[in-house]
């Protein structure tokens, strides 16, 4: 079942044009490959709600599956929308913004290990339970569930990361740990779901190998750049300290 046109195509708009006026409108040169990943998060969320990913095969809500909580959510951390709203608001917001950021909801739900877990539990209430054949023919809960799908995605990838600015941030081990723990939950899912699929849909073997499939291959791009970003910050410290002359 799809969403109809208006519900995706408002909110879509109006997020893409809100980010483009504070690219614009930032304080420092904004870099057009994140500007360029928020357009891309944006249009993989529109692809995933779209007529071409209705029906009950679950092949075809695995690819949608795949889109709004995995893909997007990588595209949209790369983005850094929270970095720019900091740089694009007047100060006494910007500053307003800060507070919020290090309130203590906001720092538990920023927190890798509660976001991911939030994350996993969500798609195992979605397709442990019989949550999913309900959404199918429901256009509220297909909204609630995706909307869930994608925030809690979004939220987990971002806070694996560590792109936005926090009051809190984790260590990268512990960031690779909670990616590691939330693929292997994943993965656990995916075989749950080729052995016991849910009733009244087609393809469900096939929709296992692939949510098992393009889970592994996005968690691998996650880990790759939370490996790059891990790198990267070891080399500025090492220039920040250049070895010692010889004598």
């Amino acid at each position: 079942m799809s969403l109809p046109l208006g519900v995706v195509a408002l909110p879509l708009t109006a997020a893409a044009a809100v980010y483009l006026v504070a690219a614009l409108g930032s304080r420092r040169p904004w870099p057009a490959g994140r500007t360029a990943c928020w357009l891309a998060g944006l249009a993989c969320v529109g692809a995933a709600v779209s007529p071409a990913f209705a029906g009950h095969d679950l092949r075809v809500h695995m690819a949608a599956h795949l889109l709004l909580g995995m893909v997007a959510p990588v595209f949209l951390a790369l983005a850094r929308p929270v970095t720019l709203a900091l740089r694009a608001l007047p100060a006494a917001r910007a500053r307003r913004l800060g507070r919020v950021l290090r309130t203590p909801p906001v720092r538990v739900l920023s927190d890798p290990v509660v976001a991911t877990a939030l994350n996993i539990a969500g798609l195992w209430l979605l397709y442990g339970t019989g949550l999913l054949t309900a959404m199918l023919h429901s256009p509220s809960l297909h909204l609630l569930a995706s909307a869930h799908v994608l925030l809690t995605g979004w939220l987990a990838t971002a806070a694996v990361l560590g792109l936005e600015p926090s009051a809190h941030r984790r260590g990268v081990v512990v960031r690779a740990l909670a990616l590691a723990g939330g693929m292997a939950a994943h993965d656990v899912l995916a075989k749950a779901l080729y052995a016991h699929p849910p009733a009244d849909v087609a393809g469900a073997e096939a929709g296992a190998q692939l949510m098992y499939n393009g889970g592994t291959v996005v968690h691998l791009v996650v880990a790759a750049l939370l490996w790059r970003q891990w790198y990267r910050s070891r080399a500025t410290v090492r220039a920040a300290f250049p070895a010692r002359l010889p004598g």
